[in-house]
């Protein structure tokens, strides 16, 4: 099951983190995503959560992204954790307006 949450900033997406923790997902598979790639390498550091990469994604995916605009990697991204198209277009709407997306799903 995937959980998409939408916040204001970290410590929210701390508080929503150990909520999702009681629920019983892994901080392994809670990703946290933020329009500005360092804004979001410090919240997954600073929380220990994980970024998506290549396990997530494939490897085929991972290259393409190389090559792509931070929109589509994040569109990607957002996909290979568990939103439909339609829902990674949205939320990376959201993080265009400056707020975090977190996503967890349980394996």
């Amino acid at each position: 099951m995937t959980v998409k949450l939408t916040v204001e900033n970290a410590v929210q997406a701390k508080q929503e983190i150990e909520k999702l923790e009681t629920q019983g997902y892994s901080r392994d598979h809670i990703h946290i995503f933020a329009h500005f790639k360092e804004r979001a390498d410090d919240i997954n550091d600073a929380l220990d959560t994980k970024d998506v990469g290549m396990i997530e994604q494939g490897f085929l995916e991972s290259m393409k992204n190389m090559f792509t605009s931070r929109g589509d990697k994040l569109r990607s991204k957002m996909e290979a954790t568990g939103l439909s198209k339609e829902e990674a277009a949205a939320a990376e709407q959201e993080l265009d307006q400056g707020k975090l997306i977190i996503i967890a799903h349980k394996k």
